[in-house]
């Protein structure tokens, strides 16, 4: 399957922190003082703007988290640097295979030591699961509303705890602790309908407004001699140029950029399509190559934490869907593709 282009959590999927479980922090969390008491009551946008205001501006350091409900376990390091209108990351896992993700703005380099390989790419948004909008335009009150339901303490930090509630079936909740002061996310957990956590991303210890300095980090992403260096030659494309469309999107979700991307073993010209779709929070990529009887075996739907993929062949075509949505969703996307040449 193709790699997806990050989302709000897609890189950090899979990383969690040791006494991190499910549940923590919000079963805990203290009940919302009186109404007298509480802080301005905000309105969805309200929240997630201050969110994601908060991820650009502030530079902090910190290990972040994530566990799923199958039991996965990781953990990274996090720099963050802000300097005007320039983003700078570094992100070094602590767990698995030994890697570190620097990010300037959209360019994205990651070392890979043990291949001794650098791999050069462009992405459209930085951060890593603090980025909780995804377009500029969007109808999230629509979709969701939010409250908050309480507050908590999350790696040393005050933090009101907000919930994220679906107004229907086609998309995962979300439960967000944001420090008090900024507004920064320190903690995320996607719960399905039933209200079980799904995965959850949080940071265990953090640094706030620490002198994290942009330049020392750029020069540590450029510092690539010696290494195998490959770029991943990602074009933007249209679906309807490439002969795709999707006449009736499940409600809510709307195109917000569409790729093409190499695949191994296919002439550059073929490779995947990744149409991306977004309701503003959720995000639905649908990768569409060509069939290849040797590769594209198995059709069906997978979960991995919140995150779904659906695999199906289309006429000649073989499509993977991937979202934290519900299986509902994606197979909605799946049942409105059309080929139109």
């Amino acid at each position: 399957m193709p790699t997806t282009l990050p989302t709000k959590r897609s890189f950090a999927r899979g990383l969690v922190a040791v006494g991190l479980g499910f549940g923590f922090g919000f079963v805990n969390a203290q009940p919302a003082p009186p109404a007298s008491a509480q802080l301005k009551d905000r309105t969805v946008s309200e929240w997630l703007v201050r969110m994601h205001e908060a991820s650009k501006i502030r530079s902090y350091v910190g290990t972040f988290v994530v566990s799923s409900i199958g039991g996965g376990m990781s953990s990274a390091r996090i720099w963050h640097a802000y300097e005007g209108e320039v983003q700078v990351e570094r992100v070094e896992a602590l767990t698995g295979a030994p890697r570190s993700v620097f990010r300037r703005n959209e360019q994205v380099v990651t070392f890979f030591p043990e291949a001794h390989v650098v791999r050069t790419e462009k992405r459209e948004s930085l951060g890593l699961f603090t980025n909780l909008l995804k377009s500029t335009e969007s109808a999230i009150p629509e979709y969701y509303v939010a409250r908050r339901v309480g507050g908590d303490r999350v790696a040393g930090f005050e933090a009101d705890v907000v919930q994220l509630a679906p107004r229907d079936n086609l998309r995962f909740g979300y439960r967000i602790w944001s420090e008090r002061r900024s507004g920064l996310v320190v903690k995320l957990q996607t719960v399905d309908g039933d209200g079980n956590v799904l995965e959850q991303s949080a940071f265990s210890e953090l640094a706030l407004d620490t002198p994290v300095r942009a330049d020392k980090l750029t020069q540590m992403m450029a510092a690539t001699q010696g290494w195998r260096i490959e770029s991943l030659d990602v074009s933007k494309t249209t679906a309807e140029g490439e002969g795709w469309q999707l006449p009736a999107p499940p409600p809510g979700f709307k195109p917000i950029s569409c790729y093409k991307r190499p695949v191994a073993g296919q002439p550059a010209p073929q490779g995947a399509m990744q149409w991306v779709f977004s309701d503003g929070l959720a995000a639905v990529s649908l990768f569409i190559e060509p069939y290849d009887a040797r590769r594209h075996v198995q059709e069906g739907l997978f979960a991995s934490g919140a995150t779904q993929t659906l695999t199906r062949r289309v006429q000649d075509w073989w499509l993977t869907a991937v979202g934290e949505v519900p299986p509902a969703t994606l197979r909605a996307f799946a049942q409105g593709l059309e080929r139109r040449r």
